[in-house]
């Protein structure tokens, strides 16, 4: 039998440590959920304030930053996951069930409309006008040509995918609702911890 403090090593080498790649994957997922609602959001203010509003150009400007800085998260979390991957199927094979089947395609394609939704947002303002994307007041370089005649479909494109990317986030929060809850729970405790 050892001692307690072999018992509590053992116990602190199973969890994950602050710089586990795993860490590192789900600070990335939730700094991304948290940037994908801000472009929700002034994606929907954008379209429905009237153009005569003082603030509409700044706000165009903050959500093709987002998009783009939506993008470089998303290379850095892809280069993170294969990590975890790595290390967690390098020891073991996946289980290859269907809930792990439903699991990797859900996931997959949340991927996808990570990739899909900025880039087709790209797309449309690269359709509008040459130099039309900036990350921050730095210019981004054009992925698309000017083409007045793509303008409609790079809108409803952008539009449409990133309605249905909400949807396929709805189906990962159900998918997720117990560590939604959990979370929920955390945050209530804060909250009253501050108010109190």
């Amino acid at each position: 039998m050892g001692s307690p403090g072999q018992g509590s090593a053992s116990t602190q080498a199973s969890k994950p440590r602050r710089t586990s790649a795993f860490l590192r994957l789900m600070t990335i997922h939730w700094w991304m959920a948290r940037l994908f609602a801000v472009m929700f959001v002034t994606g929907w203010a954008m379209v429905r304030w009237p153009r005569t509003w003082n603030w509409q150009g700044q706000l165009y400007d903050l959500h093709k930053s987002l998009g783009v800085l939506a993008i470089m998260l998303l290379l850095w979390r892809i280069v993170v996951l294969l990590q975890v991957w790595w290390r967690k199927y390098t020891k073991r094979t996946p289980p290859f069930t269907l809930a792990w089947g439903r699991k990797v395609a859900l996931h997959t394609m949340l991927y996808l409309f990570m990739v899909g939704v900025p880039l087709s947002g790209v797309f449309y303002s690269n359709s509008i006008r040459a130099g039309n994307v900036s990350f921050f007041g730095l210019p981004v370089p054009d992925l698309f040509p000017a083409d007045s005649a793509r303008i409609d479909l790079a809108s409803n494109l952008h539009v449409w995918l990133a309605y249905t990317f909400a949807v396929f986030i709805g189906l990962h929060i159900f998918a997720q609702r117990k560590v939604v809850r959990a979370h929920w729970r955390q945050l209530r405790k804060w909250f009253q911890r501050k108010v109190t």
